[in-house]
């Protein structure tokens, strides 16, 4: 294709988009739509993935150490840990820790603080959080402690006990809410991307629809199929660029009116904080649908009317 009848095409693209008038208009407005529904996806894609992300930090499982373990051998419990890559961190927490923690946690409650005073020691055991990248993975873990007891100096176990089968049910039921919820996203992501690919082809088709007379005239004198198809696929991509500067545009104020009415909704997830941190890469994501879904229509919905 040579630079003179590229540039005719742009030409025509633009001209008929110009002269499509209410047409053009309701083609943008449709498509602005679509790529809304998209741009609601990423939003979606971005606030599963943190909830996940927050529920999966919330579960874990701790390993209790005998009260003569010492420090050195527990530590050395964690270092064989974190080179598991099933692990995604281990927190160490002392015996001394741990009571300090156990006073704060009932300040208020007397006789329990009274009764450990009467003890004359410290009855609590230090502990490894052990924290996995998938919830599915505890049981790997547990397996390898068990497989491979944690022994002091002098060859003894130094596990007091793990809290795994108390926890079991409850990261059982976690690891298929997480699955459930992903399989679930997945699927309504896909319903509607389909959905947006109908709207935009049908939106597409009822503009070439009002010039088939015209392209039946051009293919009755020759005209190859590129030089009709041309212009239609201008229009259209010219078409998603619009419809994308317009969802860009639109989400400033859509993002901080949402973050401001869901602030203590989400733990932390502000629409409008991530918007504008990965504002890049969804304008990329716009723009290259609406570039992608324009040109597809185009080519798609011209089609029909090649033929002779």
């Amino acid at each position: 294709m040579n630079w003179m009848l590229f540039k005719r095409m742009m030409v025509t693209g633009a001209k008929n988009f110009a002269r499509g008038g209410a047409v053009s208009a309701a083609t943008v407005l449709i498509m602005t739509v679509t790529l809304a529904i998209i741009a609601s996806l990423i939003f979606l894609s971005a606030l599963l993935t943190f909830t996940l992300g927050t529920i999966n930090d919330k579960i874990d499982v701790s390993v209790y150490f005998v009260t003569t373990a010492s420090e050195a051998d527990i530590l050395a419990v964690a270092d064989q840990l974190k080179k598991l890559p099933q692990v995604a961190g281990v927190t160490y927490t002392s015996a001394e820790d741990a009571l300090a923690a156990f006073r704060e946690r009932h300040a208020a409650d007397q006789l329990t603080l009274q009764a450990l005073n009467e003890l004359g020691g410290n009855p609590l055991d230090a502990s490894l959080d052990i924290r996995a990248k998938n919830p599915s993975e505890y049981e790997s873990i547990v397996s390898f402690l068990e497989a491979s007891p944690a022994l002091s100096s002098d060859g003894t176990s130094i596990v007091d006990r793990i809290n795994y089968a108390q926890n079991k049910e409850v990261i059982d039921r976690l690891s298929l809410a997480i699955q459930a919820t992903r399989e679930i996203g997945f699927a309504v992501v896909a319903l509607f991307a389909i959905a947006s690919i109908l709207i935009a082809f049908a939106t597409v088709r009822l503009a070439i629809y009002t010039a088939k007379d015209e392209i039946a005239v051009m293919r009755l004198v020759g005209a190859s199929g590129a030089y009709v198809q041309g212009p239609f696929i201008i229009t259209g991509i010219i078409t998603g660029i619009i419809a994308a500067v317009f969802v860009l545009a639109l989400l400033w104020p859509a993002t901080w009116y949402a973050a401001a009415k869901t602030a203590g909704w989400f733990s932390g997830f502000s629409v409008a904080s991530y918007y504008s941190d990965h504002f890049l890469a969804i304008f990329f994501i716009l723009m290259l649908s609406g570039i992608v879904l324009g040109a597809v229509a185009s080519v798609l919905a011209i089609r029909r009317y090649l033929r002779v």
